[in-house]
């Protein structure tokens, strides 16, 4: 998990970029109401983002650090805050079915959240200590993590067997590892170790116990989450971890303190399924980590010829507080949030829901853009791939039922692969645009090209090939979501791949040592700018000149020494060509965007 580092000072007159994960927030703050002021303080990596009306500063530690306040705002001096421990190893012995490892301890104080403590938790001009824990190796707990006086504990590590092991206590308990001998089954850890309340964690799994039935005994019990109990075992399945919890303290709704999944039998049975960054475990492939970041524990272990257990995730410690009010109260949830103009625009960079809150709203403006197709590969000259689908309007109907409408984000397409849809679903409402079309590849049957939102191009080779058609399927909003690839040439080690379809014009078609430029893209200001997405990808060229990207995202395609680009991420752009002297591939398409609007 990254998260950008963002330096900027609050400007009441100016417009205002946040670059916060990847996501650019806008405010014309010279046309919005915004009043108050907040804390000034300096640590982690810092993100700002509307929640609501309220504008927020979040602190993010993923390694240890100082949370330091250097001034007192307008605003209540109260912070909220995330802690979240390492989480445990997952157990690991000389016999199978180890237990997973206990998520990391969850502890916040932010209003709403169903784990929340109520107490304000107020701060002054001073510094505040901040550790993160780290994950706990294979038969290792997870260690705490502390925001001053508040600590969250480590993870507990799974137990088992062969001779077995005790699941360990922590944030969440351990799972019980595997016990075939015993008198009966091995009880998991208990969970929020030390108590404090609401509690930090739930207790583990017990291990699965067949008392003289030696190859009939399944795997460790799933460890305990922040948010739901712990998941016990069936035979020769390991348990499935404890589920954790959601927040967005961050500004994006992520995931914490999952539980990992317990070990199975042997290779042939299935290990339990982490949660929300908990590791699996071991089953027919070896047991996994536990994510960074998140304090999810590790998966148990298999068969010992499966490998290891898996180890903790690293914890996080995240310290928010409001910095202004905008005024304005978005009529709706979902994306990135953002006012510009007297508009509020939601823009989705990854799929998520849009959902309705105020009955008022009842259209909105739209842009979905599609995942764009990946490249072709040489051969003597890979086809560009197309752009993603484009479409755009002014008046789809929303409104508080069904409420919720689901947004899909496509992305774009591996080399000689179609891009992935992008659309948004609910009650009534079905829009989508159609992931870009492949490139073709010299050396695939038909070397046309993949049919897509935009056609993608034909390779260079014998009997010049076509390009994809593009809009497809069809018949979409007119003027359509997109067009044809380009052709591709060929000629004695002279061949050129077509560029790939772009939304506002054909790829162009290859020639003598020429790759087909890209189709142009098409430009949109739904955003608050203007910016043009779904340009098609270059064709390659054997020994000549390259085909270029279309405006919109497109990569160019190959040529020489010179690789094939990528389509620009969120723009819909096909992946360029690739050529076949240098043995270059095509490259990826970029993926696509999803933008919401509305009058503020």
């Amino acid at each position: 998990m990254a998260f950008k580092n963002i330096k900027s000072d609050y400007n009441r007159t100016s417009l205002l970029s946040y670059f916060v994960s990847g996501k650019i927030k806008l405010f014309h703050s010279a046309q919005e109401a915004i009043v108050g002021s907040g804390i000034v303080a300096t640590g982690g990596d810092q993100a700002e983002y509307i929640d609501g009306a309220d504008v927020y500063r979040a602190h993010i530690f993923t390694s240890s650090g100082t949370f330091t306040v250097s001034s007192l705002g307008t605003f209540p001096n109260n912070v909220e805050y995330l802690v979240v421990a390492g989480g445990g190893g997952g157990g690991a012995g000389p016999g199978p079915g180890g237990g997973g490892g206990g998520a990391g301890g969850f502890r916040t104080n932010v209003s709403g959240h169903p784990l929340a403590d109520p107490s304000p938790f107020p701060v002054g001009i001073s510094s505040y200590a901040v550790t993160v824990g780290g994950g706990g190796g294979q038969n290792a707990s997870g260690t705490n993590s502390v925001f001053s006086s508040i600590t969250s504990t480590g993870g507990g590590v799974g137990g088992y067997f062969g001779p077995p092991s005790a699941a360990g206590p922590g944030g969440s308990g351990g799972g019980g590892g595997a016990n075939p001998s015993g008198p009966a089954p091995v009880s998991g850890g208990t969970g929020n170790t030390p108590p404090v309340s609401p509690p930090q964690g739930n207790p583990g799994g017990t291990g699965n116990h067949h008392p003289g039935v030696f190859a009939a005994f399944g795997g460790g019990g799933g460890a305990g989450g922040a948010g739901s109990p712990n998941s016990n075992v069936v035979p020769y399945a390991g348990g499935n971890g404890g589920i954790g919890t959601s927040i967005s303290i961050t500004g994006i709704s992520t995931s914490y303190a999952g539980g990992g999944g317990g070990g199975a039998f042997n290779n042939g049975s299935l290990g339990g399924v982490g949660s929300s960054g908990g590791g699996n475990g071991g089953g027919p492939i070896a047991a996994t980590n536990g994510t960074t970041n998140t304090g999810g524990g590790g998966g148990g272990n298999s068969h010992p010829s499966s490998g290891s257990a898996g180890s903790g995730g690293s914890g996080i410690v995240v310290v928010r507080y409001k910095i202004a009010n905008t005024g304005v109260q978005a009529k709706a949830s979902g994306g990135a949030i953002s006012y510009v103009s007297g508009k509020t625009i939601h823009t989705f960079t990854v799929s998520g829901n849009f959902t309705v809150l105020n009955p008022s709203l009842t259209t909105v403006e739209y842009l979905i853009v599609a995942g764009g197709g990946g490249g072709g590969s040489g051969g003597a000259g890979g086809a560009g791939g197309g752009g993603g689908g484009f479409r755009s309007g002014s008046a789809l109907p929303v409104s508080t039922s069904p409420g919720s409408y689901t947004v899909s984000v496509g992305g774009g397409g591996a080399v000689n692969t179609k891009g992935s849809d992008s659309s948004v679903i609910g009650g009534a409402v079905s829009v989508t645009s159609t992931g870009g079309g492949y490139g073709a590849s010299q050396n695939q049957s038909p070397n046309a090209g993949g049919p897509g939102g935009s056609g993608g191009g034909g390779a260079g080779g014998g009997g010049s090939p076509p390009g994809a058609p593009g809009n497809n399927p069809g018949p979409a909003t007119p003027p359509g979501q997109g067009n044809p690839g380009g052709t591709g040439w060929f000629h004695n080690y002279k061949d050129g791949g077509g560029g790939g379809g772009g939304a506002g014009s054909p790829g162009g078609n290859g020639s003598d040592n020429t790759g087909g430029n890209g189709g142009s893209g098409s430009p949109s200001s739904i955003s608050g700018s203007n910016t043009t997405y779904a340009g098609g990808g270059g064709g390659g060229s054997y020994n000549g000149t390259r085909g270029s990207g279309g405006s919109g995202g497109g990569g160019f395609g190959a040529v020489s020494s010179t690789v094939a680009t990528q389509g620009t991420v969120n723009t819909g752009g096909g992946g360029g060509g690739g050529m076949g002297t240098s043995g270059s591939p095509g490259a990826a398409g970029g993926s696509g965007i999803v933008i919401i609007a509305y009058p503020s």
